[in-house]
């Protein structure tokens, strides 16, 4: 075949009416020394370490604009590798603007786009065809689910797509099926994945297909296999960019290797300190090995930031200082040092919910908009208190990178599972659960329950009730729908013996729902069981599953105007890249944040990603941010204590004030202060809802200032001391650490909690 490569245009055009062209080199005039250093820095590999809000973005494309103005390379003879075709869109104007000219030919886009361009060329090599189709993971899945029935593999045992997920870490791992056996999750289907691997990849070349992750693993292929394929492509790419060099994969880091090895021309930006992605492949140590790769390496490092105040970079750069696998940097403004970083107490999420609405009503008072304010959380169950409280209050708000609670998937199942179970008539709801997880109750075999409901002028659950005494089903179907008939009447009948919230958790368990999660190995099925949790405990607030559902349906029905302003939710996660003039961090308690999931799977390594992902949060915000935690979670369908992340003791403490505005002081007898200080006045207070114990909510009950009844006294106890807590009662001191004591309590074992929440037990 021919490989000479020809000079057709990349996979983004560039406009067809350009600007005048700009005077030489005036595009550098508005670069501060570091930014200008990095785009005039030509020769030889450089990493540019660009710190949140330093004007990386400009700095790329304007390092592009002057490779081509200075006649260093053409469009064509440079690569230029984005993570997303809008930033690649984005450049590409940015780029003809400054330089006054078409830049067709320019290979600019995604690793996906560039490599599977690189592929279509090469196809034949790879044991393909120039018109292979690409899957998308629906199709991936479906044709797993053809091999694992041909193997003989049980697939609700071990779901086709918990195979795809793992035959795709592989692949952004650079692994080919020779080389996984021994590697994380080749022990699935009893150790069957490696052979089930190497299978599905003849299935492609079968079909002329491939996936996602064969793009750049058939390219790697080409380029070790095929040494003049290799060499036509170091020698075109005269100069290759790199951006969010931290998110790069193994698979992705090789590529890049490989094409840059001879002249070394490769300049990648990026942040180690913003690498949150670990858990979809990112390695941060392609970013810490940069100079090792390319000896003799320039590294600019970009610091000035024009984003945020000082007070919040300095809270932010005392928190990230604490990673060990970091290359360094300290970011500094010329603006104002601005309001210092808030950090504030909360009895329960509602509480925090309830602060954190206040806040912003009062923002908003003051002509603040609802647009550039955003909560930032670390789970997603979290949401669901935020949108409870701005609901009630008609305070209009969006999930930005997600659904709202009541939207996502495994929340409608569930509250499907509760209609049927308490409202047995609701077709709709049978419809969705009927086969959900699978019990072999497919297309065929509701044909004759809905033949009969619509006959006999009955919902399908009476259908169901009839058919599974008759033989109109075929044995094994009539069997599965029999189990779930009775299943539901006896969670039905549970309900007039025990608190809902527990039969609606028992059903969730018992209808093999949650195993199903469980058993998920996507990166989002733990925050699906997550928020199935948060569901479960929030069932407690209501007198039973019929105010529920009640309430779910009014809140489906509130539909906010699109172009009106609105507080934006979202994840950690969702708000890289993004920016706002007021932000809230809520839930910064051990478990939550840093997750202990990330603990648990990846030890000091996943410590540093989350404490990089809570330096990110901070660094969101250009004006204010306040950070909140709570004492007590509802979690897990039980109230549990908490204490502050470990996060809060290591911000920079000249830049954080511990803000008495929302302060919540334990008091005993089962009541606490909501607001302290001027203007608030005491705030109503609930009485501790233990468990399921209560079904309907806590009753109201009027302050008590907690000086009448024997104050706490923060920073004062010691090892030894009997002490009282509302929740656990009577304990002695263990251990202390700052505001943080280990008590065992007389009834409710060993616990951590925070010494503001206790007494002297001699004073209650």
């Amino acid at each position: 075949m021919n490989d000479t490569l020809d000079p057709a245009p990349g996979p983004l055009a560039g406009p067809d009416t350009l600007p005048a062209a700009a005077p030489a080199h005036t595009y550098l005039d508005g670069l501060n020394p570091e930014q200008r250093e990095a785009a005039e820095a030509l020769d030889g590999p450089l990493l540019v370490l660009a710190g949140a809000g330093t004007g990386k973005t400009r700095v790329l494309t304007t390092r592009l604009a002057h490779i081509l103005a200075t006649g260093r390379a053409r469009p064509g003879e440079v690569l230029a590798v984005t993570f997303t075709n809008k930033a690649a869109r984005e450049m590409i104007g940015r780029v003809e603007r400054l330089i006054g000219r078409s830049v067709a030919g320019l290979w600019l886009g995604t690793f996906h786009a560039i490599a599977a361009r690189i592929l279509r060329r090469h196809a034949e090599l790879a044991g393909l065809r120039p018109d292979f189709t690409i899957l998308d993971t629906d199709d991936q899945v479906r044709l797993l689910k053809q091999l694992l029935q041909a193997a003989n593999v049980d697939e609700k045992r071990w779901p086709a797509r918990t195979l795809s997920v793992i035959v795709q870490r592989w692949k952004d791992r650079g692994l080919t099926a020779d080389k996984v056996a021994g590697a994380d999750g080749a022990d699935y289907a009893n150790g069957r994945a490696p052979a089930l691997y190497a299978a599905y990849q003849e299935r492609l070349r079968a079909v002329n297909a491939v996936d996602f992750g064969d793009l750049l693993l058939h390219n790697l292929t080409l380029f070790t296999r095929h040494g003049d394929v290799l060499t036509n492509y170091q020698e075109r790419f005269r100069y290759l960019l790199v951006d969010e060099y931290q998110d790069t994969n193994v698979a992705q880091y090789l590529w890049l290797r490989l094409l840059a090895q001879t002249h070394h021309s490769i300049c990648c930006v990026g942040d180690d300190d913003q690498s949150i992605y670990g858990w979809r492949g990112a390695e941060v140590g392609n970013i810490l090995r940069f100079e090792k790769d390319f000896p003799g390496a320039k590294v600019v490092r970009l610091e000035r930031n024009y984003r945020s105040t000082g007070h919040i970079l300095a809270a932010a750069s005392g928190l990230i200082a604490h990673n060990a696998g970091r290359l360094g940097k300290t970011l500094w403004t010329e603006g104002e040092a601005g309001e210092m970083v808030r950090l504030s107490e909360a009895w329960d999420g509602e509480e925090e919910a309830r602060v954190v609405g206040e806040e912003i009503e009062a923002l908003q008072h003051k002509g603040e908009s609802l647009d550039e304010i955003a909560i930032l959380v670390r789970a997603s169950f979290q949401t669901r208190a935020f949108e409870e409280r701005f609901l009630t209050i008609g305070l209009p708000y969006r999930v930005i990178g997600g659904l709202r609670f009541y939207e996502r998937q495994e929340i409608r199942d569930a509250v499907a599972y509760i209609r049927v179970m308490a409202r047995p008539d609701d077709d709709l709801a049978f419809e969705r659960i009927v086969n959900l997880p699978k019990r072999g109750l497919g297309e065929a075999s509701l044909r004759p329950i809905h033949q009969l409901a619509r006959s006999a002028g009955v919902s399908l659950y009476r259908a169901a009730e009839r058919l599974i005494e008759t033989d109109e089903l075929r044995p094994q179907a009539r069997s599965a729908l029999s189990r779930l008939i009775e299943r539901l009447r006896s969670w039905r009948g549970a309900l007039a013996e025990a608190p809902h919230p527990e039969v609606v958790a028992r059903m969730l368990d018992e209808s093999g729902y949650t195993e199903m999660w469980q058993k998920d190995r996507s990166p989002q099925a733990p925050g699906r069981l997550e928020n199935l949790r948060e569901l479960v405990g929030a069932l407690a607030e209501f007198e039973d599953l019929g105010a529920f559902l009640d309430h779910v349906s009014l809140v489906m029905d509130r539909e906010g105007d699109a172009s009106e302003a609105m507080v934006n939710i979202m994840t950690l996660h969702g708000a890289k890249g993004l920016e706002f003039d007021t932000v809230f961090l809520p839930g910064w308690e051990e478990g939550l944040f840093p997750h202990q999931l990330a603990l648990d799977e990846a030890g000091h390594a996943g410590l540093e990603e989350e404490r990089r992902l809570a330096y990110v949060g901070l660094t969101r915000a250009r004006r204010r941010a306040h950070i909140l935690f709570a004492a007590n979670r509802h979690r897990y369908g039980q109230w549990v204590s908490a204490i502050p992340s470990r996060f809060v003791g290591e911000l920079a403490p000249e830049s954080v004030t511990r803000t008495e505005g929302a302060m919540v002081r334990a008091a005993p007898g089962g009541l606490y202060l909501g607001r302290g200080g001027g203007g608030g006045g005491a705030r109503r207070l609930m009485t501790e809802r233990a468990g399921y114990g209560s079904r309907a909510r806590a009753p109201v009950i009027d302050a008590v200032p907690v000086a009448t009844r024997g104050a706490a006294k923060p920073g004062g106890y010691a090892a030894g001391e009997r002490i009282f807590h509302q929740k656990f009662g009577y304990g002695e001191i263990r251990s202390v650490d700052g505001d943080k004591l280990e008590v065992a309590f007389d009834k409710a074992g060993t616990k951590k909690i925070i010494d503001r929440f206790v007494q002297p037990a001699d004073s209650v």
